[in-house]
């Protein structure tokens, strides 16, 4: 199943797209999509409903954050062998854990707001995890059946205020609009091997990133394993599983976005993105 929300931002109604690019409304069969609504219980009770006896959603409508908040935005850093190659770090012996603030949730076609004072926004597309179930100590080998779906996960970030201030990288990870995600939440079923999917991103029509999700380091099953010991998992989390090579800063000399610029940016059967990018100050729907 793809799933997504609609509607104008702050009143969004979760949706399908049916195999026929039909979304159809499912506010009459689940709620909003966020936390225990995700959950693998949750989304099996989906499979009975028959597609074809919900209402369509007729225009050309917003599609927003597929997700409308979730208990946690948990983050990979430096998990692709030629990003950490471009950044001249070491390949980590241990998954690189931070988080980003989950107001920082917004739509998949809402812009992207550059904080105040900021001059070092970036790119990095990624591929999100979204847990299905409470799970703690869970073992690699069967981590995979703890997921509920994947999405497409772009993690803006400020590096100056992620490298060059003291303290963690949550300061340069968690502006408002700095998590877009979407446009669907695509149900696990639907992605057999998380491992061997293409990846791309591109500001102003250029390319900046291109690669396949086998290129990680740390497996999607062996984040979540290894998590997992450190903490409870719990439904509805969000894993942002790290970056391919292409970010602003690795290019010489660094380049980051400026008002005016368009991402966009995509994964192998997760959809894509697009985003302009303004100022601060700006008004944005997200």
């Amino acid at each position: 199943m793809k799933l997504l929300r609609y509607g104008a931002c702050g009143r969004e109604r979760p949706g399908i797209l049916g195999p026929d690019g039909v979304i159809r409304d499912l506010s009459g069969a689940i709620g909003d999509l966020a936390g225990a609504t995700v959950s693998l219980s949750s989304l099996g009770a989906l499979e009975a409903v028959a597609l074809e006896q919900l209402p369509e959603v007729e225009g050309n409508v917003r599609i927003g954050a597929c997700l409308a908040d979730a208990p946690n935005l948990h983050c990979i850093g430096l998990n692709y062998r030629q990003h950490a190659m471009e950044t001249g770090l070491k390949i980590p012996v241990e998954p690189i854990l931070f988080s980003k603030a989950t107001s920082s949730i917004s739509g998949p076609y809402d812009p992207v707001v550059i904080p105040k004072d900021s001059e070092k926004t970036d790119w990095e597309c990624e591929l999100g995890v979204v847990i299905g179930r409470d799970v703690e100590h869970i073992s690699e080998a069967v981590a995979l059946e703890a997921v509920s779906g994947y999405l497409v996960f772009n993690d803006v970030s400020e590096r100056a205020f992620q490298i060059e201030r003291s303290g963690q990288w949550v300061k340069g990870k968690s502006a408002p609009t700095f998590a877009p995600i979407g446009p669907f939440l695509v149900t696990a079923d639907e992605v057999p091997d998380p491992q061997n999917l293409g990846m791309w991103l591109t500001v102003n029509g250029d390319e900046r990133q291109r690669s396949n999700t086998s290129d990680m380091i740390f497996s999607v099953a062996e984040i979540i394993s290894y998590m997992s010991r450190f903490m409870r998992l719990r439904a509805g989390d969000v894993i942002a599983t790290g970056t391919p090579a292409g970010v602003g800063l690795g290019m010489k000399p660094p380049q980051y976005l400026k008002p005016g610029d368009v991402m966009a940016l995509g994964i192998d059967g997760l959809g894509e993105q697009r985003q302009d990018v303004v100022a601060y100050g700006a008004r944005a729907s997200a």
